[in-house]
């Protein structure tokens, strides 16, 4: 039996979509950290930024949905081997990276729920509110909420990081992208 190299295409749907909203999610949330609430009512107008900040909520439950999808997926479909194995390092540093991003895709959403309720905002999925688990509390929503913030700082760190391997692997021509890629 040949070898399989490639992700299942649900594993590599899964991947560029979580990197689609993740995308979103971050142009807005720096949008909202560079401009405050009232930076971003003046730029847009009330009624689009309340529908900015649902968007991201919304989109933050979703992408907890697909981490957890995506986690189960690993489960029962794990990583395929690699054409060209990766040395030493290149393992190590590749399995870090991974494992922070999933941390951080995992713990963002539910940071970013639980400060939402702290705050006394609703916690939004599209067009239903979902309990937030906690009581208000001030103090604690902006904590949480500035955690949030670094976490956003430190997914861009590692995005940084994984989209330059995946650079680099591609213009190597070594399979690693064909690992992951669409078509």
């Amino acid at each position: 039996m040949a070898a399989i190299y490639r992700y299942t295409m649900a594993q590599r749907l899964l991947h560029w979509l979580i990197a689609l909203i993740l995308v979103g999610l971050l142009a807005m949330g720096f949008t909202f950290w560079g401009l405050g609430y009232q930076g971003v009512v003046d730029t847009f107008g009330e009624q689009t930024t309340n529908q900015l900040y649902t968007y991201h909520k919304s989109f933050g439950i979703l992408l907890l949905l697909l981490m957890v999808l995506r986690l189960v997926l690993r489960r029962v479909s794990p990583p395929p081997a690699y054409e060209t194995p990766l040395t030493g390092p290149e393992k190590i540093l590749s399995g870090g990276i991974h494992l922070l991003l999933y941390l951080l895709l995992l713990g963002l959403p539910i940071g970013g729920w639980l400060a939402t309720a702290a705050g006394g905002y609703p916690v939004q999925f599209f067009d239903w509110t979902l309990p937030g688990f906690i009581s208000k509390n001030d103090a604690l929503s902006a904590q949480l909420f500035q955690f949030h913030l670094y976490g956003g700082v430190a997914i861009v760190a590692l995005l940084v990081l994984h989209i330059g391997a995946g650079l680099k692997h591609w213009t190597l021509k070594d399979g690693i992208m064909r690992r992951i890629s669409l078509p």
